[in-house]
């Protein structure tokens, strides 16, 4: 068992406040898009203020919280992809190459579930289809990234969930 003093802060608070109210937004706007719309449309409208938010931090965050810390381009991330199929992968501190992409995908499915809800609002059913369909493709991402966590969590031998609410990880010599 490592210590504490193995474990350097990875997730600031903002990133782990963001992404489990993130969590609990979307799970509510899920459970409650048939029956309530009032509690629907003001879960939307709170993970619109999230992903502007998230854009920001995005932008000018702590290290690991910065896109430019974790986009990587096509062929690293298909490299980093194919070696995860192999079950060598390298571990990163900070978010994998699929990781890194799967939050930029995941961003943008909610914000066109947010902008068709809100468009529906003022020009009807024609929106409809779309929002559906992106909060249905945002629920695909939601469970290919769980299973990225876990395959990663295993590969690793570290427990990802447990980092994304202490915030830490622990430094290992080949991260990157």
């Amino acid at each position: 068992m490592s210590n504490t003093s193995d474990r350097i802060v990875v997730w600031d608070p903002f990133v782990r406040v963001f992404h489990w109210s993130l969590v609990s937004a979307y799970a509510v706007a899920w459970a409650s898009a048939e029956e309530w719309a009032s509690l629907h449309e003001r879960a939307g409208y709170f993970i619109a203020v999230l992903i502007g938010l998230r854009v920001v931090w995005g932008i000018v965050g702590t290290r690991h919280a910065r896109f430019g810390d974790f986009l990587a381009g096509p062929g690293r991330t298909l490299d980093y992809l194919r070696s995860l199929r192999r079950g060598h992968a390298q571990r990163f501190l900070g978010h994998n190459p699929a990781g890194g992409w799967m939050i930029i995908a995941l961003l943008l499915t909610l914000a066109v579930t947010v902008a068709s809800g809100v468009a529906m609002q003022g020009a009807g059913e024609r929106w409809e289809d779309l929002h559906e369909g992106a909060a249905n493709l945002t629920l695909l991402l939601v469970v290919v990234h769980v299973s990225g966590v876990l395959v990663s969590s295993v590969l690793h031998h570290e427990n990802l969930l447990r980092a994304m609410v202490t915030g830490r990880k622990l430094r290992g010599e080949s991260d990157v």
